[in-house]
């Protein structure tokens, strides 16, 4: 399909990029799996948590989208899926204030989260939101100094199942407007149970860097693949990997979970089929469909750790 062909609608739904979604989800849905197993499950606050995980998440794609096209990341040589900015479909302005206004509606639902969850919350909420918009735009844009990879992992790993965990916990068993973190509403196994989501959803970055690396070389955008090479990032895929799978084993063996907390281990094969592409291939020809498949694979992980964890 030519850009001639592409609706308003269809633009505003490339723009979001639909396809990323699993990433804001799939933390909040394990770490709501692990508040049920805990006794803790809070529906509203789990609720509350999901909306604003993927407002966040469509905010950081309109971010990523405007930014890179007005800083020149976005060329014609880019094989990745179509940047509705620079392929001038939809005005550059436009796009700032789409991200604005969806930064801003996260924050007008976060005022629940807080009321709920205190100053925790506010600062995690906040930090997220100015972490989105600096990924790629402000004076020193996370993703164009290699510190991507660590964006992700503690944003789309640690902080949003911990936070989802949290704002279920401290719902039940605090009062409203906390100021400090109180007892039992950050254990160990939230933290253990954000690893295998933060691993998996770096390596849809790493996928996306490894692609584009020869297009942000020459654009200025040092990101980990840029800096250190392929081998690296192949590396880093395969470490990401092997942290998701040993979670659950962990869970099983030291934390007094049961089997069940093993489904994960399910999606192996399907993991290695995506780990062999990347450690061959280098184009977009390859590369895209093996970006779309870590997406599906965090769902799937996802959707089966959830179940464990429940069963567990």
């Amino acid at each position: 399909m030519s850009t001639q062909d592409i609706s308003r609608t269809q633009a505003w739904v490339m723009a979001s990029r639909p396809q990323t979604l699993p990433a804001a989800a799939a933390p909040v849905l394990v770490g709501t799996a692990l508040a049920v197993h805990d006794g803790l499950f809070a529906p509203l606050p789990a609720f509350a948590a999901l909306v604003g995980a993927l407002l966040i998440q469509i905010g950081t794609n309109f971010a990523n989208d405007y930014y890179d096209a007005v800083q020149g990341a976005d060329t014609d040589a880019r094989e990745g899926f179509t940047r509705v900015t620079a392929g001038g479909l939809i005005a550059p302005e436009t796009v700032k204030r789409a991200m604005y206004l969806t930064f801003a509606t996260a924050i007008v639902l976060g005022t629940y989260l807080v009321y709920v969850g205190g100053v925790p919350i506010l600062v995690i909420g906040l930090l997220s939101v100015a972490s989105g918009i600096a990924y790629t735009g402000g004076p020193y844009p996370l993703g164009y100094h290699g510190l991507g990879d660590l964006f992700v992992f503690v944003f789309f790993g640690l902080v949003a199942v911990v936070g989802t965990y949290y704002v279920q916990a401290v719902s039940l068993l605090a009062a409203p407007l906390t100021v400090g973190i109180p007892p039992e509403t950050v254990p160990i196994t939230a933290i253990l149970a954000s690893l295998p989501i933060a691993a998996i959803s770096t390596d849809i970055l790493v996928v996306n860097n490894v692609r584009d690396r020869e297009e942000d070389a020459t654009t200025g955008k040092r990101t980990l693949a840029v800096r250190y090479g392929y081998g690296f990032a192949r590396a880093e895929f395969v470490v990401m990997l092997a942290l998701a799978y040993a979670v659950p084993v962990l869970l099983w063996t030291r934390a007094g979970f049961d089997w069940f907390v093993l489904l994960p281990l399910l999606s192996m094969p399907f993991a290695a089929r995506i780990a062999q592409t990347m450690l061959n291939e280098t184009t977009g020809a390859a590369l895209n469909p093996a970006l779309e498949d870590t997406g599906k694979l965090l769902a799937l992980y996802a959707v089966a750790f959830s179940v464990g964890l429940v069963l567990a």
